[in-house]
């Protein structure tokens, strides 16, 4: 497990990615981001149909995925991803409140699996499954 430190490094350095910070991505707890992220959509998330992009949604699961696994890291220790799918079930308006949230599903000694989920007041609309290959930190 990383100290508060790197921990808070490693997870402000993600929220910091300019795309994350232009969508208005943020820790649905600042104390806990095993909690997940809320993303509210607005439209620069938007797809030619009028609906949250469904590339936002892939890439904000793997977002997750990591966001859930760093406080897990040891020292030393990083994650990126190896493989990654999703599905989307719904589509989501403007004006929604996306809350993804993942779950470690098992922790080999390179690999680690993870499942992530989007929701809209409490509805899935949402999931994906991803695996984190455990690299040296930089």
């Amino acid at each position: 497990m990383p100290d508060d430190d790197v921990l808070a490094a490693r997870v402000r350095g993600v929220l910091e990615v300019p795309l994350h910070r232009w969508l208005g991505l943020a820790l649905t707890d600042p104390a806990d981001p095993r909690a997940g992220v809320v993303l509210p959509v607005g439209p620069q998330a938007l797809n030619n149909a009028a609906v949250l992009h469904a590339g936002l949604v892939s890439a904000l699961l793997d977002v997750t995925a990591y966001l859930r696994l760093l406080p897990d890291l040891g020292p030393g220790e990083n994650a990126v991803t190896h493989d990654a799918t999703s599905s989307l079930l719904r589509p989501v308006a403007e004006g929604a409140r996306v809350h993804l949230h993942a779950e470690v599903v098992r922790r080999g000694r390179t690999l680690v699996f993870l499942r992530s989920q989007a929701e809209v007041d409490g509805r899935t609309v949402a999931f994906g499954q991803v695996t984190k290959s455990v690299v040296p930190a930089p």
